[in-house]
């Protein structure tokens, strides 16, 4: 997965809250837009969108951005620094068998999600579908558990990256046929008919869609929020076989000859492209 954008209303408070909360640097910054990231990867870019009102209740769009963290201890810092900096904002936490997360709402509603993977030895498939669970973690205690002085210190330190994007859509079977039947990613766990997760090489999820504040919404207005969801392909005849691929089901695409276009049923915005040289 590649960066998320957002559309915000206010800038400043949210490069703060991203920077100065989250621990992601501010990678660039071109007028009405801001990269933040960690080392030189984006993870979520800001774009500057005063003039839009916020999303209708219950709509489709962004339920989290999860940015995954290499290390327990990078993990700590970073939820040890929006804790102390936003308390208000922490929204849960819970050990999904697969990873360790914690859940907040950036100050203009987004949700992030901050988490760390076991090892993929530990994880647990049947049937193709991975063992997933909401099981309980205190933030009090893994914290004491993993966090550093230099983490205290040095909170940025590190690489982290976008793990996976959670969705808000209508409906779960139109997902699936979007995002598994159309787009190709595999389903790896479902929760009844309100949840999917879907992805590529075999990781636990890139991306789920959930109804669980959406159940029967139609396509977003133009609004703050989720602007664009980045995924990264490995080469240029990946793109291409995309591409064809999704004409063939009739969707309609935008290609630049550098990324690859196109709205979800739900008018969530996907740019497709491919993976920057070493």
């Amino acid at each position: 997965m590649g960066a998320v954008t957002l559309r915000v209303g206010n800038l400043d408070r949210m490069i703060a809250y991203y920077r100065d909360a989250v621990t992601l640097s501010l990678l660039s910054q071109d007028g009405a837009i801001a990269v933040m990231g960690r080392g030189t990867t984006p993870i979520v870019i800001l774009q500057h969108a005063p003039e839009l009102a916020a999303p209708e209740p219950r709509s489709s769009g962004l339920f989290h951005t999860a940015i995954l963290f290499e290390t327990q201890a990078q993990l700590a810092a970073a939820v040890y620094s929006v804790a102390t900096k936003h308390p208000g904002t922490f929204t849960g936490s819970a050990d999904h068998l697969v990873s360790q997360a914690f859940y907040f709402t950036d100050p203009e509603g987004n949700g992030i999600e901050l988490y760390w993977d076991r090892d993929r030895t530990e994880w647990s498939w049947t049937h193709g579908q991975v063992e997933m669970a909401t099981l309980a973690l205190d933030p009090n205690t893994f914290i004491g558990e993993h966090l550093t002085e230099t983490g205290l210190s040095d909170p940025g330190a590190g690489n982290a990256i976008v793990g996976h994007v959670h969705l808000s859509v209508g409906d779960v079977p139109t997902a699936r046929t979007f995002y598994v039947d159309r787009l190709g990613f595999e389903a790896t766990a479902n929760f009844g008919p309100s949840a999917l997760f879907v992805s590529a090489g075999g990781y636990h999820h890139h991306m789920a869609m959930n109804t669980w504040n959406s159940a029967g919404s139609g396509r977003r207005r133009l609004a703050l929020g989720l602007g664009e969801v980045d995924i990264v392909l490995p080469g240029a005849d990946d793109l291409g076989a995309l591409g064809e691929r999704m004409s063939h089901f009739g969707i309609e695409t935008r290609h630049d000859g550098q990324t690859l276009g196109f709205d979800d049923p739900w008018g969530n915005q996907i740019v497709v492209r491919t993976a920057l040289p070493a």
